[in-house]
């Protein structure tokens, strides 16, 4: 295990110094990973999502990963509150919530999402008589199939939604998009054999499996012209399954990832629980290290970073976090592992967490504690 308890953070200029990576001239190497929040009502950010994702931006954080926000579909979300990216209201306060990241020398990209069979058919959702769907009708956690397979007129329909949500970004002045293709939602749930049985071009194996997503990114691409950033983010872990592998090996990875890069993805965004790990034997290098190893495209990395526990010990046993030295972070981004460093629930909890990591101020980190996630600080 590489995390230490010494929490005095030395040599951070590596972290803090402007970069270019991909498309994206970033003031800072630290992005504020994508976290669910639900404080949207009807889907509609308002101010205090924009000052929530402004303070973050003039405390050193060099890109904001909005948390998912939903495409045009009426079963695209799982839970109340969350926001959509479509629809006049929501896209004027998308506007806003950019041009307040922008006033302060940030940046920021919306996180595109459909939770697929993630949604609840009895939950509190939008649309309650929408059921959800995905490329089987197979939920994510049981296993079980709760509802039909998505026609073809309804994948078509989901990947020009994902367009359609790419060209508002880059309309309304956003520096790029994130496609949120990771932890059992509807993209994954593409990716993964227990969700996806299908026995057309989108079932089989790893290359018509990934068919769904390399189409998405195609249309994304098409949408916002060569210059405008895509990130994509994956994961192997699933919802419920935190040890399931996608690949097990780097050449599976390989066959994986390479469908994407041709697609159009610029950045891969690598969700991982703990970013210390190795995702291979015989390799200290993390998902995000491998990654950029096999494709050549930059990377972000994510998984606990700065705090002493893993987000699932909070999910499961609601369990807070105290700080922790970025030092082997460090470490690894001076090998050039991987370019850009996501930063979750220790920027939930305190807005000024890089600018205070920065100035070795960690006697003033807000710890992340139970209920943070219920407030919008």
């Amino acid at each position: 295990m590489e995390h230490h308890v010494e929490v005095k953070n030395d040599n951070l200029d590596i972290l803090f110094q402007p970069v270019t990576v991909g498309k994206l001239k970033l003031s800072t190497r630290i992005a504020m990973a994508p976290m669910t929040r639900g404080f949207s009502p009807n889907g509609i950010p308002g101010d205090n999502v924009a000052d929530y994702y402004k303070r973050r931006a003039q405390n050193q954080v060099g890109l904001i990963i909005t948390e998912g926000t939903l495409i045009n579909h009426p079963a695209a979300a799982e839970g109340l509150g969350r926001p959509n990216f479509h629809g006049k209201a929501a896209l004027e306060g998308w506007a806003h919530v950019a041009q307040s990241v922008h006033s302060v020398g940030g940046k920021i990209i919306p996180q595109l999402w459909h939770v697929g069979t993630a949604r609840k058919i009895d939950g509190e959702n939008p649309n309650p008589k929408s059921l959800p769907i995905g490329p089987s009708g197979i939920d994510v956690m049981t296993g079980e199939k709760v509802t039909t397979a998505m026609t073809l007129a309804e994948i078509e329909h989901i990947i020009k939604a994902f367009a359609t949500a790419a060209s508002d970004a880059k309309r309304l002045g956003f520096d790029g998009i994130e496609i949120h293709g990771a932890h059992g939602y509807l993209i994954d749930q593409f990716f993964w054999k227990k969700t996806n049985q299908r026995l057309d071009k989108y079932g089989g194996d790893m290359n018509a499996r990934s068919q769904f997503a390399v189409e998405i990114v195609k249309a994304c691409r098409e949408a916002v012209g060569p210059d405008f950033p895509i990130v994509f983010r994956y994961s192997q872990w699933k919802m419920g399954s935190y040890q399931a592998k996608l690949a097990t090996t780097p050449e599976e990875l390989s066959v994986f990832l390479a469908p994407l890069v041709e697609a159009g993805v610029d950045i891969f965004h690598c969700s991982t629980r703990r970013y210390w790990e190795p995702e291979f034997e015989g390799s200290p290098l993390n998902l995000a290290g491998w990654t950029k190893k096999l494709t050549g495209k930059p990377t972000i990395t994510v998984g606990s970073v700065g705090l002493d526990t893993n987000f699932i010990d909070f999910f499961a046993q609601g369990k807070g976090a105290k700080a922790t030295s970025v030092v082997p972070l460090i470490e690894r981004l001076k090998k050039n592992e991987f370019d850009l460093v996501a930063v979750g629930r220790a920027l939930l909890a305190d807005p000024a967490w890089a600018a205070k990591t920065q100035q070795n101020r960690i006697d003033d980190l807000i710890p992340f504690e139970p209920g943070a996630e219920k407030t919008l600080s």
